[in-house]
């Protein structure tokens, strides 16, 4: 059997204040291909499948699209939710989708798979949505579910007993924070408190393969246990991680194989760091004017509106930080001692650029600028 495992499309997610809905309906058609072209016999999503609890309709029309053209391959679909989705908001249509397209969100339903058959009999998916501690343990009572790897770790309990049940091969499908992954700093939305809710590897112990969503980035926990990551970059901290989806066969024993297809990303993310007159530089323009551009500028002073002259060159630079590559050393004085120590109207208005500039006083033009008006001040009150 050829199982294809994605997961965390955030559909409704902005990048930077931009709407992402085209570029992701790009990729999921060219998923889409990608299974019809590979004879997928089924496909996963493994949870965070909207961004929101409360997706507006446009994500719901995106949903509906993805998943119609996936069944029209003859593929199975699973999908389980994640911690953006809102379960009952994801599953409420699911008696409603057509035979073949499955979303499990219900943790009572976690020891009941869906089953696909081939000729070497039938393969079982358990699906596991997330699963906060605090609303579900009430289902769970003689359980210590304080943290959500304990729930993960009961959860799995359950799949294994449902795996007994069913003898055969089995899929597992969850969203969760593993050991041993590495995530983008800031993006991943936290499931952990401290260290307790990263999840141990041992806890996917018993499946063929395990399909996990939640960590943005390819990964490979082991060779059954991996993460697909978003099929789209919503952050510039990713911007140098591929895109796509596992490719997953099983033969009648078991795991065959596991081969990584590419998706196509529809605009380049980089970052581009420098003088600002250096990030504006027509070489630059003319590699990275289509790209989603991050400028970091290294000037000493903060630059007059740099987004502005960033975008008149980058139509689609979406972000600006300003980090100077040399820092004044800061001596620790506070503004009052500052002002103590300047006896002209240039000193004062000097100790305050520096106080407000991180040690840095006027420019040589600033300085210009200033001696004008202080001059025509002067001239303006000797003619009262």
């Amino acid at each position: 059997m050829r199982i294809l495992h994605t997961s965390d499309w955030h559909i409704g997610r902005t990048f930077h204040g931009n709407s992402t809905m085209d570029a992701l309906a790009e990729v999921l058609a060219a998923l889409t291909v990608q299974v019809q072209r590979h004879e997928v016999d089924v496909v996963v999503v493994a949870g965070d499948v909207f961004d929101s609890a409360t997706p507006a309709g446009a994500a719901y029309t995106l949903l509906g699209d993805a998943l119609l053209a996936l069944h029209q391959t003859g593929a199975t679909v699973v999908v389980t939710s994640g911690n953006h989705d809102s379960a009952a908001r994801l599953g409420f249509q699911a008696r409603l989708l057509r035979d073949g397209i499955h979303v499990l969100t219900d943790p009572l339903a976690i020891g009941e798979p869906v089953t696909v058959t081939d000729d070497d009999g039938p393969v079982h998916f358990f699906g596991v949505p997330y699963l906060e501690p605090a609303i579900v343990r009430q289902h769970w009572a003689d359980a210590e579910l304080r943290t959500q790897a304990q729930t993960l770790a009961h959860a799995m309990e359950i799949v294994r007993e449902g795996m007994q049940a069913n003898p055969g091969r089995s899929v597992a499908v969850a969203h969760c924070f593993a050991a041993g992954v590495d995530a983008t700093v800031g993006l991943e939305r936290e499931v952990r408190q401290g260290g307790l809710d990263v999840v141990p590897l041992a806890v996917f112990d018993g499946p063929d393969y395990v399909a996990l969503g939640h960590i943005h980035g390819r990964q490979q926990i082991s060779e059954r246990v991996r993460y697909s990551g978003a099929p789209l970059h919503y952050s510039f901290g990713e911007q140098n991680k591929p895109r796509g989806s596992w490719l997953v066969d099983l033969d009648a024993t078991g795991l065959s194989s596991v081969e990584w297809l590419d998706l196509p990303i529809p605009r380049q993310l980089v970052t581009l760091t420098g003088p600002l007159d250096e990030i504006l530089s027509d070489a630059n323009v003319a590699a990275h004017a289509d790209d989603w551009v991050c400028a970091v500028y290294t000037d000493a002073v903060a630059q007059t509106e740099p987004m502005r002259r960033l975008r008149e060159r980058y139509p689609h630079c979406a972000m600006v930080q300003h980090l100077p590559s040399e820092t004044a050393e800061i001596v620790e004085r506070s503004y009052a001692d500052r002002l103590r120590g300047a006896v002209t109207d240039p000193e004062r208005i000097e100790a305050f650029l520096e106080h407000v500039r991180s040690g840095h006083g006027a420019t040589e033009r600033e300085g210009e600028l200033i001696r004008e008006v202080l001059d025509d001040r002067v001239r303006a009150e000797a003619l009262i």
